[in-house]
């Protein structure tokens, strides 16, 4: 006689399924960082590695935890693997291109042929499908464009900075001839590049109301293509502390009276020469202030020996040599710390499309002097967010930063509506939301030209 099943031998069908099914693979997205060192833990400071290295790796972050798979592409060099994980979901994969040697960004162009075809190759090899591409730069956007066009899908581009407005920028405050300083800068290749690549892309980024006013008054960009999305910062590491926590820290750090600071890579649009000018002035009325100043000088090239010969010399010059302190970048893992310990921070940059920095110095309590050149200050209230001045007056930025270091009551309003303001507009949560609504929403449309 056969053998039956009873009804409750039977698999369940809710179980049957649930055996049968296979996690779906997730969304794929391409993310393009060509130049500086693209790493897990970058070595920020060394050359073309900064803030938009960071910006990369924490916006790709929390496009994984929203559920997508990140691919980071960049150029690999010296002895980088091809492939490092980063974190689930997130990794970097980089293609060779122009030799084993580190190339700057000006001129790296030139050789992104080579990268392109090396990615194709891979890809294919991989079989990798990407739902949509995320340039970053100028160099990888004409990476991005080349790629969007073989893999037919959208193309986003986040340019970071804006060759015509720095090049303007630059031409103001600079002793370098036209000519000089389009063969150090590239500005006529990158300028002529920029106007493709800003009407090729599917949508354009810009991460502050002054590259919104050049896109479209400089490169007449077409307004329905335009989206602003400011940085972030990670709300994880860094905010306000105690002010016991506080004067912890600043024992650890050996702070007396009030601390002025300020850090970036050394670099003549960083202002750190400005601020030394500008703090010269406060320092007469507030002799218990110290600058602080932690600038990175690891660099394979000695162009920018200069910059800090010049800073050194301008503090002998103020007689200020026990006054400020310059030292090389400060480690990742202290860079909270080296914010919560400081009395105002300061943003001194000649030309900054954004100031990630003063974010972060905001972000842990500590009132912000930010510059009028650049995109920050537009963000904020007036004494009540931020101080902002213009850098290259050092009177103005001078008598700025007395005012934060003389009167309480300002540091206090800063420190409270300056965290409240950077934790509500600018953590890389909400600024991977925003890039994905932002794809959903033209989604059909940026389908259809693919």
């Amino acid at each position: 006689m056969s053998e039956t099943n009873t009804p409750e031998d039977l698999p369940h069908p809710q179980m049957q399924q649930h055996v049968r099914r296979k996690a779906p693979p997730k969304s794929r997205i391409m993310m393009i960082s060509t130049h500086g060192y693209v790493a897990a833990n970058p070595p920020l400071g060394n050359p073309d590695t900064g803030g938009q290295v960071v910006y990369v790796l924490e916006l790709s972050k929390k496009l994984a935890q929203l559920g997508y798979a990140v691919d980071i592409w960049t150029r690999r060099f010296e002895d980088q693997p091809e492939i490092e994980e980063v974190e689930e979901d997130v990794r970097i994969l980089r293609m060779p291109c122009g030799g084993s040697d580190f190339l700057p960004k000006e001129y790296l162009y030139k050789k992104l042929p080579e990268w392109g075809e090396n990615a194709l190759r891979f890809i294919n090899r991989e079989n990798l499908t990407y739902d949509f591409i995320n340039s970053h730069y100028w160099d990888a956007g004409l990476a991005g464009s080349h790629l969007a066009l073989k893999l037919q899908v959208p193309h986003i581009h986040t340019p970071h900075s804006v060759g015509i407005w720095k090049k303007e920028q630059m031409e103001k405050d600079s002793d370098l001839s036209p000519e000089k300083m389009d063969q150090v800068y590239n500005f006529s290749r990158r300028i002529h590049h920029e106007n493709i690549l800003y009407r090729e892309c599917d949508l354009l980024i810009a991460t502050s109301p002054i590259q919104v006013d050049v896109f479209l008054q400089k490169h007449h960009v077409n307004k329905d293509k335009l989206r602003m999305i400011p940085p972030g910062y990670d709300d994880n590491r860094f905010f306000p502390v105690s002010e016991a926590t506080r004067e912890n820290i600043r024992q650890e750090f050996g702070y007396e009276g009030k601390v002025v600071a300020s850090l970036g890579r050394l670099s003549h649009n960083k202002g750190f020469d400005l601020l030394i000018d500008a703090f010269a002035i406060a320092a007469e009325h507030a002799p218990e202030a110290h600058l602080r100043l932690a600038v990175g000088t690891e660099t394979d090239s000695t162009t920018e020996d200069p910059i800090l010969a010049e800073l050194f010399k301008k503090v002998n010059e103020h007689g200020l040599q026990d006054r400020v302190t310059i030292t090389g970048s400060i480690p990742d893992e202290e860079m909270p710390a080296y914010y919560q310990a400081a009395d105002v921070f300061c943003l001194p940059s000649r030309y900054e499309p954004f100031g990630m920095t003063a974010v972060e110095a905001m972000a842990c309590g500590t009132p912000s002097v930010i510059t009028t050149r650049g995109g920050l200050y537009r963000t904020m209230v007036y004494g009540s967010d931020a101080i902002y001045a213009d850098s290259l007056d050092k009177y103005d930025y001078g008598y700025s930063i007395l005012k934060v270091l003389r009167y309480k009551p300002i540091r206090r309003a800063l420190s409270h509506h300056g965290a409240i303001k950077v934790r509500s507009r600018f953590t890389w949560t909400g600024i991977a939301q925003q890039l994905i609504s932002e794809v959903e929403r033209r989604g059909s449309s940026l389908l259809l030209e693919h």
